[in-house]
């Protein structure tokens, strides 16, 4: 079997080549995911980082440079390896000069290409598993620095995780949408004796249903138009480690009979061909939706459902997390401030409050993107109004006639009341006096017997 090389991010805006570039990969031993420009590229990394990107350096609009910079900033020791096909020596020094792993010259040398991306996966997954121990050093357990609270749920979570880590069962997740089933699953396989082994996450709603069983299960040359060379699968290239089913609600039926096959044997056959191949792998499957629900309701089949959820666990919405809500968010804010070299603004209380009583109904996915948005300093905005804000600073002619208000005032309250008095101590005339004291809203005060006023 094709040893597991890592999960690398192409990006590029030609799609012939980024085609090419995914196929090759892949039988090379990598997972790939693929995109065809910077704004893409972060949004996948937003998902899951990954081993390595792979960039062509000149695109329209923001160009593999620019994402250089940004992965150094926002993913500090993420490899990144850059294409180019002009040659340039000195853009060349440059990108090495800002973080670049390396920079390959097309036409691309197959062979160095897969070598370089080995290195690269190589020192990302070790960088990964020395943070883990520097965070168990520092009396932060793997699991609690991946699963981030102190709430009594997030307590109860946490200690499920550690339970399961070394437990041969498959693993179902329960969760609303964006609550972090996938982060729960990456603790399962980060902290697990399985860590140094492929973690593949597949969302099998964003899998076409007539290619399904070829993207987890692999095809033969020939096996169906197109088909040129035979590829592994998705099961196939897990081999010892952890295949993530996300969504797996939305799995075609025919597809739910193949998977329960595999569940119960462990071996696959890829499409088209008659050899069965054994594989050594973990399922950490997640729904949205009560499985149990679905396969009594005839949505999903019983059978497999009872083979995913060797243990069922619930993930806690945020709005039961209590106070984890503000940690969460303050850590956000810090992160994107910290990307865009800005100080992270201070959460007033109002603020503070606001983001307390919001209900998240799309949970830490929705509270990370409010948090980046404060932390960028764009103000905190919920149900897509502005909320929490601190009451702006007064201008120059505010505070001067705070500051006549009060002097009127004490002048007043030093004449006893007196108009007259007042006016001597303040050097005004009598009218000009009354309508300072009508404009600020200062009553005129009662004054004493025997008083000219």
């Amino acid at each position: 079997m094709t040893e597991a090389g890592g999960t690398i991010l192409i990006v590029d805006d030609d799609e012939i080549l980024l085609g090419a570039l995914a196929q090759w990969l892949g039988l090379s031993g990598f997972a790939t995911r693929s995109a065809r420009s910077v704004d893409d590229a972060l949004r996948l990394l937003d998902d899951a980082p990954g081993d390595a990107v792979l960039c062509d350096v000149r695109m329209p609009g923001r160009d593999g440079i620019e994402l250089l910079d940004i992965v150094g900033r926002s993913w500090p020791g993420l490899p990144v390896v850059l294409l180019t096909g002009h040659g340039d020596v000195p853009l060349a020094v440059d990108a090495l000069k800002r973080g670049a792993f390396d920079f390959l010259t097309k036409p691309h040398d197959p062979d160095r290409l897969v070598a370089t991306l080995r290195n690269a996966c190589e020192q990302s997954q070790l960088r990964r598993r020395v943070a883990a121990v520097e965070a168990e050093l520092a009396g932060e357990d793997g699991v609690a620095a991946r699963l981030v609270g102190r709430s009594d749920a997030m307590r109860r979570l946490q200690d499920e995780v550690r339970g399961l880590i070394d437990a041969p069962l498959d693993v179902l997740i329960r969760g609303e949408t964006g609550s972090g089933k996938e982060v729960v699953a990456r603790a399962l396989h980060d902290c697990g004796p399985r860590r140094t082994k492929p973690f593949v996450a597949i969302n099998c709603a964003a899998i076409p249903g007539e290619m399904i069983e070829s993207e987890l299960f692999g095809h033969e040359a020939g096996a169906f138009t197109g088909a040129r060379q035979a590829r592994i699968g998705k099961f196939e290239f897990a081999d010892g480690g952890i295949v993530f089913l996300d969504e797996v609600e939305s799995m075609p039926s025919a597809a739910q009979a193949k998977l329960l096959r595999v569940l119960q044997e462990r071996v696959v056959e890829r499409v088209g061909g008659n050899r069965q191949i054994r594989i050594d792998v973990r399922i950490v499957s997640a729904s949205k939706v009560d499985l149990r629900e679905a396969a009594q309701a005839g949505s999903f089949r019983a059978d497999l459902y009872y083979r995913l959820a060797g243990y069922e666990i619930a993930i806690p919405p945020l709005r039961q997390r209590g106070d984890d809500i503000l940690m969460l968010f303050a850590r956000f804010a810090a992160d994107a401030a910290k990307a865009a070299g800005r100080q992270p603004p201070a959460l007033s209380a109002a603020a503070a409050a606001a983001v307390l009583d919001h209900d998240w109904p799309g949970n830490v996915r929705e509270l990370r993107g409010a948090a980046e948005r404060f932390g960028l300093g764009l103000g905190l905005r919920l149900h897509g109004e502005a909320v929490g804000g601190e009451t702006p600073p007064p201008g120059l002619d505010a505070l001067m006639d705070a500051y006549e208000r009060k002097v009127i005032v004490a002048a007043l309250e030093e004449a006893g009341g007196s108009i007259a008095r007042a006016m001597t101590t303040l050097g005004l005339p009598r009218r000009t006096l009354n309508e300072k004291m009508r404009r600020h809203g200062i009553e005129r005060p009662k004054t004493s017997p025997g008083d000219p006023d």
